[in-house]
């Protein structure tokens, strides 16, 4: 069976961290803990009697004073690593944490899980050609050398980076290593901590290279491990869970948050807020248990995304140039079916394509593989096809050689909506407005990845009135538009009134619009 090392890195709370020893060596694992020497020393004080007559607890054999960005998060690392394999020669995993983490199976979880994967558990993405930096320094991290801490001496920083690049002071990166980057809590087999060992031993001039490179916690053990273990037997994940917020900042978790934490397929969770009590202790309580079954939904980091993210989403900061200064035509039409139900609205167009001339495309702005001509490439992904809207737009006119156009467009893309109504050509707009049942909710919410085959009744309740809500945010928000040309059918209004407004919005006989709209399972799901 699997035994864990767990390298803790602390520095505050030693109250949190005697009991997170405690906890995780109960179960027969080990821990080496790094106390930050910049940190009170009656704390250590207090951490190291309280845990002194621990077998399975050793500390680092050397502390040092850790800054966030700096080597010395590494160095403190590898010093309770050494500790760890001397003091724990029985150790089969190591498995980094911070005092802010917490256990979310239970310990017989984990090690049945370390059992039946024979693999080490480390984020370690390609740091030129992966997005995995997402602002600010990324080459600049890496070609110049950092003496200072970028939050505690940031004018010294930046002065002396700018030195550098003014008299092009640059350097190399080791010939033979291809830098990674990655979360910087991982779990690796003790085979694969001895040869990153030996490799800090053997190769000096990386170990320099790194002493001098910005934030290499989340490069050094990345890089190393890739250079030092078979591509196959590296799992490109991390064992932890975590989320980060718009503003790169880690996101904490409360008591209301144990069912969520629980369903994700990690086995910890960073970071645990201090106040989350109740969290806490319904946690510790877990990792103790027995036979415990877990229904794995993983829906935490979409639904995270969704929730933090409504009014943001396809917002844009400004209007690029050539969309500013171009137009559809001025008497051409665009007419677009507005509906959050999908697969009514393919139903509506097609049977519009049935009784009418005019070219109707699906959700060209929403789904990638929506059937396109060859636009010369503009039309090969949605994010070309946002970007470029207007000039796609005119291309479709123009390739169908046709003054009336009919697309289809989800509520959610206001600013699409807005745009094509700002333009010179006509636009028209049909809102098809559907009844939600809770049924659909839940099928809408597991399409879109907000939930699983797994995750629980509570999870879903709470979740269902977020969702409908949205939709009906969405709708209100194209009503406030007051758009010009703007109809509307209901599933709930009678064919008469949905035959009306269908006929003002094809320009058509009220009569054909009436042959359109009846048909029975228009609004089936």
């Amino acid at each position: 069976m699997a035994k864990i090392a767990y390298i803790l890195l602390c520095h505050k709370d030693p109250d949190a961290v005697v009991k997170q020893a405690e906890r995780l060596t109960t179960a027969g694992d080990y821990m080496s803990i790094h106390f930050d020497a910049r940190a009170d020393p009656a704390h250590f004080k207090q951490i190291s009697a309280a845990l002194k007559d621990n077998p399975n607890v050793t500390f680092a054999h050397r502390r040092i004073r850790c800054g966030w960005g700096e080597w010395s998060l590494v160095q403190a690392t590898l010093y309770a690593v050494e500790s760890a394999v001397e003091a724990f020669p029985r150790a089969t995993h190591f498995y980094m944490l911070s005092g802010d983490c917490m256990a979310i199976k239970t310990a017989q979880y984990v090690h049945n899980f370390l059992d039946e994967n024979d693999a080490d558990f480390i984020e370690s993405f390609d740091y030129f050609k992966s997005d995995w930096i997402k602002t600010g320094m990324k080459e600049e991290r890496l070609i110049y050398r950092h003496f200072f801490n970028e939050r505690s001496h940031k004018r010294q920083f930046y002065a002396s980076m700018h030195l550098q690049q003014r008299l092009g002071l640059t350097r190399s990166i080791p010939a033979d290593v291809d830098v990674q980057i990655g979360s910087q809590w991982w779990c690796l087999r003790r085979r694969t901590i001895e040869w990153v060992l030996d490799f800090t031993r053997q190769r000096r001039d990386v170990m320099r290279f790194f002493r001098t490179t910005w934030i290499p916690d989340e490069t050094f053990f990345q890089t190393v491990v890739r250079h030092v273990v078979p591509e196959d037997e590296i799992r490109c994940r991390t064992l932890t869970f975590l989320l980060f917020s718009d503003y790169g900042m880690p996101v904490t978790f409360y008591d209301d948050h144990y069912d969520l934490l629980l369903g994700q397929d990690f086995l910890f969770a960073r970071k645990i807020s201090p106040e989350a009590l109740d969290l806490k202790r319904r946690l510790g309580l877990l990792y103790a248990a027995k036979d415990v079954p877990f229904q794995i939904s993983n829906e935490g980091t979409s639904l995270f995304k969704f929730l933090s993210g409504r009014g943001r989403i396809g917002r844009r900061f400004s209007t690029r140039f050539w969309e500013t200064e171009s137009t559809l035509g001025r008497n051409r039409e665009l007419l677009i079916i507005i509906c959050k139900k999908w697969h009514v609205a393919k139903r509506m167009l097609e049977r519009i394509r049935q009784m009418t001339n005019v070219p109707a495309i699906e959700y060209l702005f929403n789904e990638e593989h929506s059937p396109l001509p060859d636009l010369g490439g503009i039309q090969t992904t949605l994010e070309k096809r946002t970007r470029h809207r207007r000039a796609l737009m005119r291309m479709l006119f123009d390739y169908y050689e046709t003054d009336r156009l009919i697309v289809c467009m989800d509520p959610g893309n206001l600013d699409l909506l807005e745009d094509f109504a700002g333009d010179r050509s006509i636009t028209r707009m049909l809102e098809i407005q559907c009844n939600f049942t809770d049924e659909y909710l839940v099928g809408h919410a597991m399409r879109v990845g907000l939930a699983g085959e797994q995750t629980g009744a509570e999870t879903i309740e709470r979740l269902l009135p977020t969702i409908r809500n949205d939709m009906i945010f969405e709708s209100d928000r194209i009503r406030d538009a007051d758009f010009e040309h703007l109809g509307r059918i209901q599933e709930s209004a009678d064919l008469d009134d949905n035959a009306r407004a269908l006929a003002q919005f094809l320009s058509v006989p009220e009569d054909k619009a009436r042959e359109i709209a009846e048909v029975d399972y228009l609004f089936a799901d």
